[in-house]
């Protein structure tokens, strides 16, 4: 595999880690037709765990099936498949080798009251079924989160050891944060930051908005530009070790083609490594969805 500068560049930022590891990096970096460019677009598929088979598939039943995902990731040309472990087992076989896969290791369920996540995985099963990466979430702000970071050092360890790369969730949520706080200028970049420190190799938050959540933040932000999606998330990538982590953002809840474009060009304006797209993909009809990523891969492209 030919690896463009762009990618030798990227995997020169992780410094510690094996050639196993960094040759999963690669993969992921290279795979589709964001390839070589230092952009990419995953298909996370968690949801199911997160909101219930009808919240998530309802809206379109081929979605039930696991193949349709690692179908829909290659026939789109994506960098890479996220799912649980019964998602990846269900597809392993058909599709080993055709698309790089990230084990998503913890989840939790819309029956639950607690802000934490069960680990639903192990390193053995990355391994067994041929993935690329292992993929974990930490909710900041949690009663939870300091658990939940120990299990991640632990799983992370192991994965690095087994030169498997490491994608970080790094959702706040908590009693200090309300709905506005998730979402925060400030409190994503520090979110991000915190995965970075995590040593996470690529580090997933939701697009911030202008909201500046912690009372102790606000003068440190008087002189941050956040008046635009691009600037807000330049910041962002600027926590995570002045760029030198891979930063992707969340596509959210479903919504409309014009709304989710613009979003898309401020991460891209901003210096995001690209997009990990769940909802907004694959509860809209095959052909709805082919034509909305290529759009947005469009969009990482500077072609639209």
């Amino acid at each position: 595999m030919y690896l463009t500068p762009e990618v030798k560049k990227i995997l020169g930022y992780y410094e510690s880690d094996n050639p196993g590891t960094k040759a999963n990096l690669a993969r992921i970096l290279m795979q589709g037709k964001l390839g070589g460019t230092g952009k990419l677009v995953i298909l996370p598929v968690d949801q199911g765990f997160e909101h219930g088979p009808a919240r998530s598939f309802a809206p379109n039943p081929a979605a039930y099936d696991p193949h349709y995902h690692f179908q829909l990731a290659l026939d789109a040309g994506l960098s890479a498949y996220a799912a649980p472990l019964g998602m990846i087992e269900a597809g392993a076989s058909t599709f080993a080798g055709c698309i790089p896969t990230i084990l998503k290791m913890n989840s939790s369920n819309s029956l639950a009251t607690l802000k934490d996540q069960a680990v639903t995985a192990t390193i053995g099963d990355a391994l067994r079924l041929g993935c690329s990466a292992i993929g974990f979430t930490i909710y900041p702000g949690s009663e939870y989160a300091f658990e939940q970071m120990e299990e991640l050092r632990e799983l992370s360890e192991e994965a690095k050891a087994a030169g498997l790369a490491v994608v970080l969730w790094s959702y706040p949520r908590g009693p200090m944060l309300d709905k506005a706080g998730e979402t925060a200028f400030d409190i994503c970049a520090y979110a991000a930051h915190m995965a970075a420190l995590c040593g996470a190799h690529i580090i997933k938050v939701k697009p911030p908005t202008a909201h500046i959540g912690l009372e102790a933040a606000k003068k440190s932000y008087e002189n941050i530009d956040g008046s635009t999606m691009a600037k807000r998330v330049a910041h962002v990538v600027q926590a995570c070790f002045a760029g030198k982590r891979i930063v992707v953002f969340s596509g959210g809840e479903s919504k409309g083609l014009d709304g989710l474009y613009e979003e898309i060009r401020g991460l891209r304006d901003g210096g995001a490594n690209g997009s990990i797209i769940g909802r907004n993909t694959f509860q809209r009809p095959r052909e709805e969805a082919l034509a909305m990523l290529n759009t947005i891969i469009d969009i990482y492209l500077n072609k639209a």
